[in-house]
C-alpha cells in the first residue's frame, strides 16, 4: 500500500465543550496519512489515487459548518469521511489544539483505523 500524507494542516474550527469554545472558532492542526492504491504510481494518473487537495478542501468545508464537542468525535468523523467519500483503506489522523492550557503547547488526539484489512506497516509520522 502507498500512502499520502498531509502535515500541519491549519484550520479554524468550532470544537470544545466550554462555552468560550462554542462561541468562537479556534485554530487546530491536523495531520493525515491515508492509504492509496499502488496503481497511481504505475499509471501516473490522478484518477487512480486520492486528490489530497480535494480532501483538504472537504475537511475545511465541514469544519466551517459544524461544531464538534470532542476532538475524538471530529477525528472519527474525518476517518469516516475518508473511508466513505474517498474509499481509502487505512487512515491515521492527529488533531491538536494549540495553547489551550498554560504550560502545554498542544493537546490533541490520534486515531488510526483500517477497513476490513490488517493495518499496514506504520509510516514515519509525528502526530
Amino acid at each position: 500500500m502507498d500512502f499520502i500524507f498531509v502535515e500541519g494542516l491549519q484550520v479554524e474550527a468550532s470544537v470544545g465543550i466550554y462555552e468560550r469554545e462554542k462561541r468562537a472558532t479556534q485554530p487546530l492542526e491536523i495531520n493525515l496519512t491515508f492509504g492509496v492504491p499502488e496503481a497511481a504510481a504505475a499509471r501516473d494518473d490522478i484518477a487512480d489515487t486520492v486528490d489530497y487537495d480535494v480532501v483538504v478542501e472537504r475537511i475545511r468545508r465541514v469544519l466551517a459548518d459544524r461544531h464538534f464537542n470532542l476532538l475524538e468525535t471530529l477525528g472519527e468523523f474525518i476517518v469516516e469521511l475518508l473511508f466513505s467519500e474517498f474509499g481509502v483503506p487505512w487512515v491515521r489522523v492527529s488533531i491538536a489544539k494549540m495553547g489551550v492550557m498554560r504550560g502545554v503547547r498542544r493537546v490533541g488526539v490520534f486515531i488510526e483505523r483500517g477497513r476490513d484489512e490488517p493495518a499496514p506497516p506504520r509510516p514515519h509520522f509525528q502526530p
